[in-house]
């Protein structure tokens, strides 16, 4: 921790109790993902049977009605956001702020890029037959919209990743430099295998409903032909998943690792296994036993989604805690030190007005304009030497035969002198007192 920046905390109360807040973060943030996985890998599985689409007509079909989902994805993926970043803010808010700032010019160019991918998706799901005679150009806006939900979500692992890294703050110069961590494109890749076998999954289900009216759109494929193809993108991505999960797992620093965590990640791994055991038992089978297994595989996998939801906040808790208890020990400190100096201040002032209560008692004037000084102006103004500000002795050798100059000075400052700090007004000194301290500044020897 000796080169990791170590900044106060903002000392304000949560608004739910901590425990509380970590269940909302976790489960609207499972909510959240698994529609983000949806609309990605819905885009991605669109382009391509898009592609396809050009030699046979029954991909093209496919393709519209994927992306007839994807619109919908997003509106879910979209509002489910909202609980998730709010927890996360309250939560780690000056980790979350501290890479939001590091990452620069791409984290708020969010906003922007997720309002044009959402209207190209838009464009592209609404002139598909407008389109018919232009499929290179409808292909292209649509390979477009991938490429940006592709980029948006790298954006946010970049930035969620490098808040678990305070070590790494000092050497980070932006959103480039940030990239370059060895385990961001790791994480990356695993997330989009993820999306791509949730969506292979979808698709299963979404077009083989009983009330899905799948003869009025496709002439040669059957249902068992788009579930196998659903079941086949949802096996590949999964058999990748266990390639990258390795690869994740190896470039995670060391700090965030703990058997809760392991113990966490390996039964997620466990159930994935067993999933995909069904899913090679299903495609292995007959057409008429495609639906068997499928409940079975659709749960195991949301086991694992909550699985690694969970492991994933077990291991930003793990990475964060020693940081956090120094920042909290850190905090306290100057909280004490605030409050002792605001009490010093008190006391000070409470003696101030004691001495100039003391001789205004007395009639001594030149005694309570030296209390007023004391009071207001001692901490910038020596009587012959240079402090913050020109001593006494020179503002004296300016204002002779001027004190309403000096009195509207004191009252409604300027600034002079390029190399001291302008001094602030102070209009709260009455008329009675201000007198008695510019009598005594002009009296000075």
């Amino acid at each position: 921790m000796n080169n990791t920046p170590l900044p106060k905390d903002i000392p304000l109360d949560l608004p739910l109790p901590e425990w509380l807040l970590v269940i909302l973060l976790v489960v609207s943030f499972l909510a959240h993902i698994v529609f983000v996985n949806l609309m990605v890998g819905g885009s991605i599985a669109t382009l391509w049977a898009e592609i396809k689409g050009l030699r046979n007509k029954e991909y093209d079909i496919l393709a519209q009605e994927i992306a007839a989902t994807i619109t919908v994805n997003k509106s879910l993926a979209v509002v489910l956001g909202v609980a998730p970043l709010l927890s996360i803010n309250a939560l780690y808010t000056i980790y979350f702020y501290t890479a939001n700032s590091l990452t620069g010019i791409m984290w708020i160019l969010i906003i922007p890029m997720v309002a044009i991918v959402f209207l190209l998706t838009y464009l592209h799901k609404y002139t598909w037959e407008a389109m018919a005679n232009m499929k290179l150009l409808h292909i292209a806006i649509n390979a477009l919209a991938v490429a940006m939900f592709l980029f948006i979500p790298l954006i946010f692992l970049v930035n969620v990743n490098l808040m678990l890294f305070p070590e790494k703050w000092m050497s980070v110069r932006g959103f480039l430099s940030a990239l370059a961590l060895p385990n961001v494109f790791p994480r990356y890749f695993h997330f989009i295998c993820a999306s791509l076998a949730l969506t292979g999954l979808f698709i299963t289900w979404y077009m083989g409903r009983k009330n899905y009216p799948f003869e009025e759109y496709f002439q040669v494929f059957t249902r068992a032909k788009v579930k196998r193809i659903g079941y086949q993108l949802a096996l590949g991505a999964s058999v990748a998943q266990f390639l990258f999960g390795p690869i994740v797992m190896a470039t995670l620093p060391a700090k965030g690792f703990s058997w809760s965590m392991m113990g966490v990640i390996l039964s997620g791994v466990v159930v994935a296994v067993y999933a995909v055991y069904y899913m090679i038992k299903t495609l292995r089978g007959s057409d008429a036993d495609l639906d068997k297994y499928f409940k079975r595989i659709v749960i195991s996998m949301s086991i694992v989604v909550v699985f690694m939801g969970s492991g994933r906040h077990v291991y930003r808790a793990n990475a964060l805690n020693p940081h956090r208890e120094l920042m909290a020990q850190k905090t306290a400190e100057f909280e004490q030190a605030s409050k002792e100096a605001r009490e010093q201040a008190l006391n000070k002032q409470a003696e101030a007005n004691e001495a100039i209560a003391a001789a205004e008692a007395s009639g001594d004037n030149t005694a309570k304009g030296k209390a007023v000084f004391n009071n207001y102006c001692a901490a910038c103004h020596k009587e012959t030497s240079l402090l913050v500000g020109p001593p006494v002795t020179e503002m004296k050798e300016i204002y002779t035969d001027k004190k309403a100059d000096l009195i509207k000075w004191i009252k409604s400052p300027g600034k002079k002198r390029p190399d001291a700090p302008q001094m602030p007004p102070f209009p709260q000194i009455n008329d009675t007192d201000m007198e008695d301290l510019t009598q005594y500044i002009l009296n000075i020897k």
